[in-house]
Order: C-alpha cells, then sequence, then structure tokens
C-alpha cells in the first residue's frame, strides 16, 4: 500500500498538444480513488504517468514521498489492469499469472502459493488450467486482476478493465472489485469514463474536464455540492436539470425558487428536487411527455408552454407512475435545493445550495 501525490503534473506532446494541465491531487494509503471524465479529458494519461509508460512533462508524482518521475515502470512497485485484459493467449492461467513472478526470478513454491491465494480470492481455482480463449470476459478479467495481485504491488492501477464487458457483468464486475478492495486494502486507482461506475466504486472521485482536475470529492460530495456545472451536469443520471437565466426555460425554473443571487447566469435543479403538484394555481406546470417507469422509481419528461424539447424538465420520482404522458401537472420544488452558477460555470455559495447528506 501507498499514499501517492500527484503536484501540478502536465503532459504536453510534440506539437503542443496539453494532455494534462497543472493536475493535483493526493490519494491516500489504501484509498480506492477514480479518475472520471469525458474521453480526451486526460484521465488515462494521468494514469500512465503514474504507471511510467508516459513522461511527464511538468510537475511530479511521488509515492510514499518518494519523487518517482524518472523511474522507470518495474521500479514503481505497481501493477496495472489494462481495458483489453493483455493476456498471453498460448498461455493457461497458471502461467499467465506466473509469468512475472519467473522473471523476478521467484522460486516456485513461493509462486505457487501466491497464486493460490489470488485464485482463492478470485475464485479462478477452477480454471487455472484452461487458456483464456476458454474463458468468459470477466473471467478473463478476472486472471489479469489475479496477475496484479500476486506480484503484491503498492499500488493497483485500472484502465478502464470493465467496458469490454456487457452491463450485467460490468454490474457483478463492479461489486467484485469492490470487495477486492476491501479484502486487500490496497491503493487502487481507477479511469473510466462512467460516471455510475465512478459513484459506486470510488472512496473519492476526480473529475476532469479538457485536461484538468475539475473538483476532487466523495460521490455525495461531487453530487451534492458541485464545483462547477459541467460536475453538476456530468454527475448524476438523469442529469441535473439546467438552464442559462436569459432563457425561456431557465425563467421559468426561477420562478419556483426565488430569485438569484447576484452573479448567477445558470439555475440547476436535480431531478429528486423537484415534484408533481396539482396544476391548479402551480408557479410551474406542463405536460408529460415520457414517462419511464424503472419499478422502484419513475423518471418524468415534463414539456412547459410553449413546448419544445427545449422547454424540458426531468424529475425523478418513487414508485410506480400515478402520471402518464399526456397528463398536465404542476412542479414544485424546495427552493434551498437550488444549485447558482457564475457566467464562467462557477458555482455560487448562498443558503440557496443544495446540501450533503
Amino acid at each position: 500500500m501507498a499514499q501517492l501525490d500527484i503536484s501540478s503534473v502536465t503532459k504536453t506532446y510534440a506539437g503542443g498538444v496539453t494532455a494534462v494541465r497543472g493536475a493535483n491531487f493526493t490519494i491516500a494509503d489504501g484509498e480506492f480513488i477514480v479518475l472520471v471524465g469525458p474521453s480526451g479529458c486526460g484521465k488515462s494519461t494521468i494514469l500512465r504517468m503514474i504507471a511510467g509508460l508516459e513522461t511527464i512533462t511538468g510537475g511530479e508524482v511521488r509515492i510514499d514521498g518518494t519523487r518517482v518521475n524518472e523511474h522507470e515502470p518495474g521500479e514503481r512497485d505497481i501493477a496495472m489492469v489494462f481495458q483489453n485484459y493483455a493476456l498471453y493467449p498460448h498461455m493457461s492461467v497458471y502461467d499467465n499469472m506466473a509469468y512475472g513472478l519467473k522473471n523476478q526470478g521467484m522460486k516456485k513454491p513461493e509462486i505457487a502459493a501466491r497464486i493460490a491465494e489470488a485464485a482463492r480470492t478470485l475464485r479462478l481455482e477452477d480454471y487455472l488450467d484452461r487458456k483464456p480463449g476458454q474463458l468468459s470476459g470477466g473471467q478473463r478479467q478476472r486472471v489479469a486482476m489475479g496477475r496484479a495481485i500476486v506480484r503484491e504491488p503498492k499500488v493497483f492501477l485500472f484502465d478502464e478493465p470493465l467496458s469490454n464487458l456487457d452491463a450485467k457483468l460490468r454490474t457483478h464486475m463492479r461489486s467484485e472489485l469492490k470487495e477486492l478492495h476491501l479484502r486487500l486494502g490496497a491503493t487502487f486507482i481507477f479511469v473510466t469514463h462512467d460516471q455510475v461506475e465512478a459513484m459506486s466504486l470510488a472512496d473519492r472521485i476526480v473529475i476532469m474536464s479538457e485536461g484538468k482536475v475539475e473538483q476532487v470529492g466523495t460521490p455525495m460530495e461531487l453530487y451534492h455540492q458541485p464545483a462547477s456545472l459541467f460536475v453538476a451536469e456530468f454527475i448524476g443520471s438523469p442529469p441535473m436539470n439546467a438552464a442559462a437565466l436569459d432563457t425561456r426555460l431557465g425563467a421559468m425554473m426561477a420562478n419556483v425558487v426565488g430569485a438569484a443571487p447576484a452573479g448567477a447566469a445558470t439555475l440547476g435543479l436535480r431531478p429528486e428536487t423537484l415534484r408533481p403538484v396539482p396544476p391548479e394555481g402551480a408557479a410551474l406546470s406542463g405536460r408529460v411527455v415520457m414517462a419511464e417507469a424503472l419499478g422502484a422509481e419513475t423518471v418524468l419528461h415534463v414539456e412547459l408552454p410553449p413546448g419544445g424539447a427545449k422547454n424540458r424538465l426531468i424529475l425523478r420520482v418513487n414508485g410506480d407512475p400515478t402520471l402518464i404522458e399526456g397528463a398536465e401537472t404542476g412542479i414544485a420544488c424546495d427552493p434551498a435545493q437550488a444549485c447558482w452558477f457564475d457566467a464562467s460555470g462557477v458555482r455560487l455559495t448562498g443558503p440557496t445550495l443544495a446540501k450533503a447528506g
């Protein structure tokens, strides 16, 4: 296990393209950190700089206080699990897991003991003699993780390891990864573009946009107290309802929460903070154009007059739908749950901000 310090780390490629711009954050010993953001935001580049697979243009990466910028990957005591598994197809599961240990000159009894322990942890005991081509996607991913575990590194790096799996298997593997982290107590750094994956796995999330760190915090901190409009709209499914105050939708939203604070340019409301009420006398009302019954909850898409996709709000309510397509409904909310943002997208402070908890 290890603590990592990322200090003003920058990556600029030949031709002047900057992929990472002055990233700063610390990863505590034994923490599960997830780097999340849209494609091309620089999250995988940071992971590869930690691993030593990319040179660092500026700043420092420190592992347990030791600067590792100039260290070769093999000198950093880390293990990386890739998106495509990177298994040797002609080798058995056992030999795939043993390969790195053999190259280190480890004795056979120690190799066998480590593989046996990893196989028990990952429930691979019955597959050690099989080749990767005889395994399912989830089993191959567990082999890739087992190959990392047997090395007993200080840090585990995961580069979108679940993206090749189907939806059901991804959900299952998320649970397995979380349990694995709890059993090992190791430092995990995980990269994904999937905000649901990030929210379900992370102790803390590093959310990135265009090479910059937008915010670092627990999943609930990011959800309830977003530092910027980008974070507010990226985290959450369905996403936050957000509209500029100089648009018709923004003006109608503001009508139910009251006066905007000084400097406010955009108003944001989470779908669950809105609730349907009788349309008679409501400050805001519209027509349900879609009702998504999802079992424990229903997502309502409500079109406000004069209509059109630009004048829609999303509500998330508990239970079966009592409103169907075409129904008229009023919309109410708690003004204290509103998020206000300035013209640059920075969230403003004040009593009307959403609160954690």
